[in-house]
Order: C-alpha cells, then structure tokens, then sequence
C-alpha cells in the first residue's frame, strides 16, 4: 500500500513539474508559446504520467479490495512481486498513451506558423494549425482516452463495488 502511495505521489509531483516550469518561464519572459517538438514533449509526458495515474489508482483499488475482503490472503496476493507488476504496468500503459499520441502530434504537417499561441500544449490547438485532415488524428485520440478513462474506472468501480457489497454482508456489530 505503501509503496503504491510512493508512485502516486511521484507520478504526481512529475506530471506538475511537465507544465508549471514553462509556464512560469513563459509568465516571467512575456512568452506565450511552444514548438511542435515541444508540444510533442509535453503531451508524451503529460499523457504518460496521467495515464500512469489511472491504472496507478485501479492498482491502488485492487489492493484495498484485497486488504479488505481477503486480509488472509493479503501477503500472497499483493507479494512485492505483484505489486512492482502492477506499478510497471501502469507506468508501461500510460507511456503506451503518450508515446502513440505524442508521434501522431509529431507526425502532423503544419501550414501556418511553427508556433502554438499557448503555454500548454493542447490537441485542439494543434487539430487547428494542422495541414491535412485531421479526422484519423481525432479518432485515433478519442478511442485512447476513452480506453485509458473507462478502463481504469471500471477496474475501480468493480473494486469499490465488491468491497461494499463485502461489508454489507458482515454480521456482526463491526460492520
């Protein structure tokens, strides 16, 4: 349990320090802008450590739901081993996300100006200075962000949902 509270807390601290220190040096030089390859940078480790986040916190459910409705079992369920599976696999995910968004950003060809008029990175604001269609990109993007959302929260919903219904079928003066 611990240990997973390390990562979130670490997952967390990077995913601020992907955009605050550009907005801040944007802020102080009067700068609102970024590159491509930047954007790109940026949307990689954002997705990446935000997507890590998600499975994190559906690792993080399973634990507790472990904890709680077979604490015999804890040991053996939740071993070091598991555990560091668990977390390799959301950072794995996660990356997964970022890198497939990162290089179809990269891949984009842009008419106008090599600039985005923001200190965030952002898809729409990348779908707008595109040349070609962008139609696959936004199908692409959709489809990954509806499987890195509605997979974690299923995973914790089901978590969550078997925990409750194990308390609600304790009967004793504890429950």
């Amino acid at each position: 349990m611990y240990f997973l509270l390390t990562q979130l807390s670490l997952m967390d601290i990077m995913l601020v320090s992907t955009v605050v220190p550009k907005m801040a040096a944007d802020y102080l030089t009067g700068r609102n802008s970024i590159s491509p390859a930047g954007c790109g940078l940026q949307i990689f480790f954002f997705l990446t450590l935000g997507g890590g986040e998600c499975f994190l916190l559906a690792a993080m459910s399973y634990d507790r739901y472990v904890a709680i409705c077979h604490p015999l079992r804890y040991p053996v369920l939740m071993s070091w081993q598991i555990c560091l599976r668990m977390i390799l696999g959301s950072w794995f995910l996660g990356a997964a996300d970022g890198l497939m968004q990162a290089a179809a950003t990269l891949t984009f060809s842009y008419c106008s100006s090599h600039e985005i008029d923001h200190f965030f990175c952002e898809a729409p604001s990348l779908v707008r200075l595109a040349c070609a269609d962008p139609s696959v990109f936004e199908s692409a993007m959709y489809i990954c962000c509806v499987l890195m959302l509605l997979v974690p929260i299923s995973l914790i919903l089901i978590s969550y949902s078997l925990i409750l219904t194990a308390v609600l079928q304790m009967h004793s003066n504890e429950a």
